[in-house]
């Protein structure tokens, strides 16, 4: 059997493998389009992280071929390394330590001093957190807390405002996660990643389109006072529930002011089982924080009347297929995923753990709150009611 015939790509085809890639398109598509294998079109990715390389470019203070040229052509008429740099309007050393590189005015050849010179300016050059070993220890420790790539970044920039070798774009950690080469943060890093990739996928939006409930007497988004709508003052929620597997479920509660997180184990998705969930959660709060609710038109909330007897806490309801309508909870939810993947069943989680998850959530810095924790504000909120 005969092996395939290994293909090489052009730099075009190159970047039209990238263009393709940050439209979004899949390996398999991207495969497709090239007439070969998924793994063939992967390495090329891979190699980098899933991130687009820079084009080469050549310094300006560098020599050109024509200049190269010139040099050679000097060097066999017989002119002087003086009279050659003054021709080109170079320094003497320069024209000197190019002529030396490469071979001494015998063997001085253009065209093979040129490519030597883009090969040697290909040299890997050390990233900032290669060179700071104390920043990249810093990094390393909140990754390890799973704190994304832009809460630290962002928390660098807020603690260490006068100190600029301790700040770091996110840009640059997740370059060095996802391209080994740089030698800066440990591969093994990536798995407290909430995604946990190997390499960076470009953005996509996906909205879940589930099927909903009808309810019975449920007042609309639209009718939430503008208070709520602009996260003026605090007390105000979203909420959701969580499926896993073997019929597991778990409430997720969002102040949308703050952006504090409150997790509650459920028995089931019945709509008692909820309920009751959401009333013990609700009674560990002043009346003062928590005022309102926000949920989408799932079955779980068909008694929403119960909830709001026994709580005097007003619920709202999302229009259909409106996920975007309680947008601090769909984010949490993405998170969320990093500590419960899909598919794992979330019974076997105690109220204890579901409340540890959450104080991780609440103590990790939000850019949204000019990177101060969620924790931190919403402990400002109950020190002004009391």
């Amino acid at each position: 059997m005969s092996r395939r015939k290994r293909r090489w790509y052009t730099a075009a085809e190159k970047s039209e493998m990238w263009d393709r890639w940050q439209r979004g398109e899949s390996l398999n598509t991207i495969a497709r389009a090239f007439e070969t294998s998924h793994s063939a079109i992967s390495k090329n990715f891979v190699r980098f992280g899933g991130i687009r390389p820079a084009v080469r470019q050549r310094s300006r203070l560098a020599l050109t071929l024509s200049e190269r040229e010139e040099i050679s052509r000097g060097v066999v008429i017989g002119l002087s390394l003086r009279m050659i740099a003054r021709q080109l309007d170079r320094a003497p050393s320069t024209i000197s330590r190019e002529i030396n590189r490469n071979g001494g005015q015998k063997r001085y050849r253009a065209n093979q001093a040129d490519k030597a010179a883009w090969a040697r300016a290909h040299r890997p050059k050390l990233c900032k957190l290669a060179r700071n070993l104390q920043l990249s220890r810093i990094i390393a420790g909140k990754l390890q807390r799973h704190w994304s790539p832009e809460q630290i970044a962002g928390w660098l920039k807020k603690v260490h405002a006068g100190n600029e070798r301790l700040q770091v774009s996110h840009e640059t950690i997740y370059r060095s996660l996802f391209i080994q080469a740089r030698g800066a943060l440990r591969k093994e890093l990536v798995q407290y990643l909430r995604t946990k990739r190997i390499i960076r996928r470009p953005k996509k939006t996906s909205l879940k389109g589930q099927g909903l409930g009808q309810i019975t007497g449920a007042v609309s988004i639209r009718e939430r006072p503008p208070s709520v709508e602009d996260r003026a003052v605090p007390g105000h929620w979203e909420g959701d529930l969580i499926c896993g597997s073997n019929n597991s479920f778990m409430a997720t509660l969002v102040e949308r002011h703050t952006r504090y997180v409150m997790l509650a184990k459920v028995s089931g998705k019945e709509t008692e089982a909820v309920i009751n969930a959401l009333i013990k959660q609700a009674n560990k709060l002043p009346n003062e924080l928590y005022k309102s609710l926000t949920w989408d038109r799932g079955s779980e909330m068909a008694d929403h009347q119960r909830f709001t007897l026994d709580t005097k806490i007003q619920v709202y309801f999302c229009d259909p297929q409106s996920p975007w309508q309680r947008g601090s909870n769909e984010n949490t939810n993405r998170l969320l995923r990093q500590y419960f993947p899909k598919g794992t069943n979330l019974s076997v989680h105690s109220q204890a753990k579901l409340n540890a998850v959450a104080r991780q959530l609440n103590e990790r810095p939000r850019k949204t709150l000019g990177f101060d924790t969620p924790a931190e504000r919403f402990n400002a909120c109950v020190a002004s009611t009391g």
